[in-house]
């Protein structure tokens, strides 16, 4: 977990690109995933040469097989982090470290029936490593809450510690200062797919496909670390057709 701890903290020195993806059935249904990718060439910018603890790693699992695998660890923790445990128990993770070939992402999922059932897919990396390392949850200093009632979809992230996110967005602004003069590639981008037409955003900045089923917005992954409630979105869809 070592590779995780490190992918998370160079999220923190903004080197890496994130898309945040949902497609959502007719029937309310569907799936989101989270890519992480680290961008090699920023890396390289930063001057941080690749280590030994960089070995090439390619690993795919279910939360849930943390759970069973770490059975004795699990019932260990409070019922409230085991009750956080489950909610992250259908989550798909996939790591992938491949310094040969400059790779560096993971990738985290969940398929839903209903969206507001989605738990806060970023915690979840940290909440495996968690429970394989046997130490003290460490929770997001925000939540993200999603509805969709057949018509209207809304994505709102709320800061839920807002001591450790000023502690947070104080490393941030450091760090901003200290690589500026550094071209990183630093992206944050949702791209959500519908099932009917979009009728409009409540963010004039995004990109509406020619079907206009799918939407795209990008920020600047810093700003959004430094002020994650921009990416608060309401996007209403066109009504049903009446038969």
């Amino acid at each position: 977990m070592k590779i995780i701890k490190a992918f998370l903290l160079l999220i923190l020195v903004s080197s890496c690109q994130i898309t945040e993806t949902i497609k959502i059935n007719p029937d309310g249904s569907g799936t989101i995933e989270v890519f992480q990718l680290r961008d090699e060439n920023s890396y390289l910018q930063l001057g941080r040469p690749y280590s030994d603890s960089e070995k090439f790693t390619d690993t795919i699992f279910v939360f849930q097989d943390y759970i069973t695998k770490y059975a004795a660890t699990f019932v260990k923790f409070s019922k409230s982090d085991q009750a956080l445990f489950q909610e992250h128990a259908n989550v798909k993770m996939h790591i992938k470290v491949d310094p040969v070939q400059m790779e560096n992402f993971n990738v985290i999922s969940s398929d839903f029936k209903k969206i507001e059932e989605i738990p806060n897919l970023y915690e979840s990396l940290s909440l495996a490593s968690s429970l394989k390392e046997n130490y003290p949850v460490s929770k997001e200093s925000f939540k993200i809450k999603y509805t969709f009632d057949g018509s209207t979809f809304k994505r709102n992230l709320v800061i839920v510690d807002q001591q450790k996110f000023d502690k947070d967005k104080k490393m941030l602004e450091e760090r901003k200062k200290m690589y500026a003069k550094y071209k990183l590639a630093q992206s944050y981008t949702l791209k959500y797919h519908f099932p009917r037409e979009i009728k409009s955003v409540s963010n004039e900045k995004a990109v509406i496909s020619s079907d206009k089923k799918t939407m795209t917005l990008e920020f600047q992954l810093s700003d959004c670390l430094q002020n994650p409630e921009i990416t608060n979105l309401e996007v209403v869809l066109e009504q049903k057709d009446l038969q």
